[in-house]
C-alpha cells in the first residue's frame, strides 16, 4: 500500500468439511457430508475406507480460515490424509487458522496421515488437532513440517508457527502436544534443545491398545541416513519425533515407520511411488 491511499480488505479464504460415518454391516457408510467454501473431501468408492481432504484456496495466509471434522463410528478402519502438502504463505497482517477435530468410535481404528505443511518466509498459522477416544479406540497420528522451499534454497528467517494437539480416551487427557516456532527460534536454530539446523521435522503418534509393544517393531528401523528418530513409549502411547535437514529423506524414515506400524500401504496420494528401501 503507498503512502496516503486507502487499505484494501483483501478477500479471505474460508473453508470447512465436516464428514460423518458409521457402522453399517461392518462397513463404514456416510452419514453426514459438509463442505463450505475451499474445504472439500474425497471419499473411497464402495467401501469407504480411506478420505482425502483438501484446500480448494491451494494455501493459508493471514485472516484464512480452514476446518476439518472427521467422526468414526464404532469398530470402523479408516485413513485419512490430506491431498497435498498444506502451504502458509506469508501474511500481510493477521492470523491463519487451521483446526482439526476427530472422533474415534469405541473400538475403531484412525489413521490421522496428512502431507506435510510448509511454511513460508513471513508466514502465520496456528494449528489446533483435538481428538476424541472411545473404549478401545487406535488413533496413528503423522504430521510433518518443512520450513521453506527447500529445491529453492530457503530458509525462513521471520514466521509464526503454533502447533496445539491434545488427545483425550473415555473423557480422560491422554496426551498433550504443543509447538511454537518464531524468528526468535530459528535465530537459534543450531542449538542442539531447538532445531539443531534441522529444516524439517515431524511427529508419529500411535494412541490405543494397539500402543502396546509397538516400540519392539519400531526400535529395528529407527536409524536412517539423513534423519534422526527418537522414541518414547509408555501406557498406551508411542511418540516417535523426527527431523532432518533435508525433506526428502524424512520422508522416507516415515514411510519405513508407518510401513510397520499398519498393515495397509501408504495413502495413494502421498506418490511415494515405492522409493522407500
Amino acid at each position: 500500500m503507498l503512502d496516503g491511499e486507502p487499505r484494501v480488505n483483501l478477500q479471505r479464504s474460508m473453508g470447512a468439511v465436516d464428514v460423518v460415518l458409521e457402522a453399517a454391516s461392518g462397513k463404514a457408510r456416510l452419514r453426514r457430508l459438509y463442505q463450505s467454501g475451499s474445504g472439500k473431501v474425497f471419499l473411497s468408492h464402495g467401501t469407504i475406507d480411506e478420505a482425502v481432504f483438501l484446500n480448494t484456496s491451494g494455501g493459508l495466509t493471514g485472516g484464512d480460515g480452514l476446518s476439518y471434522a472427521l467422526t468414526l463410528g464404532d469398530g470402523l478402519d479408516v485413513t485419512a490424509t490430506t491431498q497435498t502438502a498444506e502451504r502458509a504463505y506469508a501474511t500481510s497482517g493477521g492470523l491463519a487458522q487451521m483446526n482439526v477435530t476427530l472422533s474415534v468410535g469405541a473400538d475403531a481404528n484412525l489413521a490421522w496421515l496428512p502431507q506435510e505443511t510448509l511454511l513460508y518466509e513471513g508466514s502465520n498459522l496456528r494449528r489446533t488437532t483435538d481428538i476424541t477416544l472411545a473404549t478401545g479406540a487406535n488413533v496413528l497420528i503423522c504430521e510433518a513440517v518443512v520450513l521453506g522451499r527447500h529445491a529453492m534454497g530457503e530458509a525462513p528467517k521471520q514466521l509464526a508457527f503454533e502447533d496445539h494437539r491434545r488427545v483425550l480416551s473415555s473423557g480422560r487427557l491422554v496426551w498433550a502436544d504443543s509447538l511454537r516456532i518464531n524468528s526468535h527460534t530459528l535465530a537459534r536454530q543450531s542449538q542442539t534443545a531447538l532445531l539443531a539446523k534441522a529444516r524439517c521435522f515431524a511427529i508419529l503418534a500411535l494412541i490405543g491398545p494397539s500402543a502396546a509393544g509397538a516400540a519392539a517393531v519400531v526400535r529395528p528401523v529407527l536409524a536412517s541416513e539423513g534423519c534422526e528418530t527418537a522414541i518414547s513409549a509408555w501406557d498406551g502411547r508411542l511418540i516417535l519425533r523426527l527431523q532432518a535437514v533435508e525433506a526428502w529423506p524424512m520422508r522416507q524414515q516415515i514411510a519405513r515407520l508407518l510401513r510397520v506400524l499398519r498393515k495397509y500401504p501408504l495413502p495413494r496420494v502421498w506418490q511415494l511411488n515405492g522409493d522407500i528401501p
